[in-house]
């Protein structure tokens, strides 16, 4: 069965909404001969802990805000993470593979990022509305306005949340977002479209109510996750059998094992509104009791994609340049030569294209009095 699985890091956290579509009835299988339980306790791996010093500012039961103080003027950046099967340290991998890293050295101004907790068992009924209004609390906490980053499933978010509140986003950065589905195929597009709703509500149904990740992660480790893979990913200068890889390469798998389990509402509602429907690119999302329409958005934007991203198309990120109403001039956009995770985690990228944005999200715009 050639495509998605065929990349050795395709099972990564950013495939989540896939992840059950592409091999369904091989997963039905797969549990009907007891190869994948969703029953038993097992002793999870650690957390992965952040490379740049850090502090929690705001502690809430779906997330902690963790701010990086290297300044303390500026007008706030906030990382709106993936939240996905893996976890918000995407963006602090290790040292020169790491968002956090990019952006304090490129800025003036204090970065923040979503540190989004695994659902526990109440929290299974969390929708997509109760995530937006997290994200609403902490941009008040950081002064009611912010420079918006969205990563992946972080940028539909975080364009939902401009669209909703476009008062409280001065900047708006996507990389690798889905937010046209409908702009073009990805993987992720193809299989969801392949595969009955129903499917999904089963799987969430097994885990009671949650898409849990260590099931997930038990189920694909088959595919391959070997040294080549990870080097081209994190596009390091390293040799390969170096030990200075082979640590790095630790890093990353320690990141790589730890997973977060979903609430099965919001998961559902996610693969239906968004990757069925397109109800954010239709005008027709519902988010905090309005119906929102990306014409709302209306600040400088900058969108970054990789030209071999499977996961997200580039024309699923590019098309939101015409459905906002930010004057031409103001939409600035970069490729990358790279796939997906290169986008978050890869050396040249960190160096090239972040560098780029870092300078842009500092730079007023002529346009926008209070956009900086």
């Amino acid at each position: 069965m050639a495509g998605l699985e065929d990349h050795p890091l395709a099972t990564l956290s950013l495939l989540w909404p896939a992840i059950m579509a592409r091999q369904a009835s091989e997963f039905t299988a797969a549990m009907a001969r007891g190869l994948v339980g969703f029953g038993g306790e097992h002793e999870p791996p650690v957390e992965p802990t952040w490379v740049t010093a850090n502090e929690v500012v705001l502690d809430l039961a779906s997330v902690r805000l963790r701010g990086f103080f290297t300044s303390e003027t500026g007008r706030p950046i906030l990382v709106c993470a993936p939240f996905a099967l893996h976890g918000a340290a995407i963006a602090d991998i290790a040292p020169g593979h790491s968002l956090v890293e990019a952006l304090c050295a490129t800025t003036s101004s204090p970065v923040f990022v979503t540190d989004w907790r695994s659902a526990g068992t109440d929290m299974s009924t969390r929708a997509i509305d109760d995530y937006l209004a997290d994200l609403n609390v902490m941009i008040d906490e950081l002064g009611g306005a912010v420079m918006l980053i969205g990563l992946c499933q972080g940028g539909w978010i975080g364009s939902a949340y401009a669209a909703r509140f476009p008062g409280k986003v001065r900047k708006l950065v996507l990389a690798g977002a889905p937010i046209d589905l409908g702009a073009g195929e990805s993987a992720l597009s193809r299989v969801a479209h392949s595969t009955p709703l129903s499917v999904f509500k089963d799987l969430v149904a097994l885990g009671n109510g949650r898409m849990l990740g260590r099931n997930l992660f038990r189920f694909w480790e088959q595919t391959s996750l070997d040294a080549q893979a990870i080097h081209t990913t994190l596009q390091s200068d390293q040799e390969i059998d170096s030990d200075t890889f082979r640590r790095l390469a630790a890093r990353f798998l320690e990141w790589y094992a730890w997973t977060l389990d979903l609430p099965g509402r919001y998961y559902l509602e996610v693969v239906e509104r968004l990757y069925l429907k397109n109800e954010l690119a239709r005008g027709r999302f519902m988010a905090l009791g309005k119906c929102v329409n990306l014409s709302a958005v209306q600040v400088p934007v900058f969108m970054l994609v990789g030209n071999d991203d499977d996961v997200a198309a580039p024309a699923q990120t590019l098309a939101l340049r015409n459905l906002i109403a930010t004057p031409r001039a103001a939409i600035r956009h970069a490729v990358a030569p790279c796939e997906h995770l290169g986008l978050f985690m890869g050396r040249r990228t960190l160096a090239n294209e972040w560098g780029e944005i870092g300078t842009w999200l500092v730079q007023p715009d002529p346009a926008f009095s209070d956009a900086a």
